[in-house]
């Protein structure tokens, strides 16, 4: 081999990962970066939870977000899957594609992103792949986690009877998408500069609810996460345990910032009850386990509401403040 031929020389996707990743690649598991592969030891009496979700530039985020913001949100969205299984992380994986107008200072960005977010939520960068795209830039995790063998929550165990809540509060996210598409509406000319700042941060970094998993494990008898909006994945949810269910708009957990727009343009409840981005969790619990399960969440610092019941037959009924039954126009977000 002759000294400094190519052969000799890291390719420059091999040079990028040692710059970038290496140094947050730090779990055992991961090997350096330096295979083909990660090693990952199952906990003994577990099971492993996999999930996977990719987010695409003018799709799921807006092409001039922060690098740091879209690295975060990525990692969220996925560990928020984990959460609504029961699942702790135990590592994630990560592709992304990197557009031409992508420089060094947005890959530094993306990077500490990444590592922020893996350091906080104990999800380890395990390994992954990079290539280049003409655009748009695009990410795609694939998070790892496990549940004791046989306790994963899963969408199909609601049963008739039972409490339907929802973690933390709803549409702000959503509300957050409308006020960066259209800021001029009623509803946000009616909100403090705060107020705007906290919706357009709920769209860019969701809140995974990871300390709600064990609580999910041990009550609740169905779960899944809002990514699509609270009406249409609430109805997949009891389609899939082959249930009913009734909730009533009053009682869906709104941010003072989300009320205040909602009560200047009642327009924008439908918004904030069927658009996507909330990943708050969404559980169907026994009465009998229900106060077990909110003080655990309340001592975590998240708040659960309920927000109606599931009962024999099949469809949701969403009602007004009088009791009426709506309809919307959307029952749900599609990022499709």
């Amino acid at each position: 081999m002759v000294e400094g031929s190519s052969a000799a020389k890291p390719s420059g996707e091999e040079a990028l990962i040692a710059r970038l990743f290496t140094p947050i690649a730090t779990h055992p598991g991961a090997l350096g970066l330096k295979d083909d592969a990660a090693l990952l030891a199952v906990p003994p009496g577990h099971e492993l939870v996999l999930t996977k979700d990719a987010l695409v530039a003018g799709i799921h985020f807006f092409a001039d977000d922060p690098p740091e913001a879209v690295a975060r949100k990525a990692m969220r969205v996925n560990l928020s899957d984990l959460a609504a299984k029961g699942a702790r992380p135990l590592g994630v994986m990560l592709a992304f594609a990197i557009p031409p107008d992508m420089d060094a200072a947005a890959l530094d960005a993306f990077a500490a992103g990444i590592g922020a977010d893996a350091a906080l939520f104990e999800a380890p960068l395990l390994g992954g792949d990079t290539v280049r795209t003409p655009g748009p830039f695009t990410v795609s995790i694939t998070a790892i986690g496990a549940v004791p063998s046989g306790t994963m929550v899963r969408r199909t165990g609601a049963r008739p009877g039972q409490a339907i809540v929802v973690s933390g509060t709803i549409g702000d996210a959503a509300l957050g998408l409308a006020l960066r598409l259209a800021p001029g509406r009623p509803g946000f000319a009616a909100l403090t500069d705060e107020e705007a700042g906290f919706l357009r941060e709920r769209y860019l970094l969701p809140r995974p609810r990871l300390p709600l998993s064990r609580a999910l494990r041990e009550h609740a008898s169905a779960a899944m996460d809002v990514s699509d909006g609270l009406v249409g994945d609430l109805a997949k949810m009891l389609e899939a345990s082959g249930v009913g269910g009734e909730i009533e708009t009053a009682r869906a957990p709104l941010s003072p910032a989300g009320r205040r727009a909602v009560e200047a343009e009642p327009a924008l409840l439908e918004v904030a009850l069927t658009g996507g981005d909330d990943y708050e969790i969404l559980a169907v619990v026994p009465y009998e386990a229900l106060s077990r399960f909110q003080t655990v969440a309340t001592t975590a610092g998240i708040g659960v509401a309920v927000i109606g019941q599931t009962r024999e037959g099949q469809g949701l009924t969403v009602r007004n403040g009088e009791g009426q039954p709506v309809c919307f126009a959307q029952g749900s977000f599609s990022h499709f």
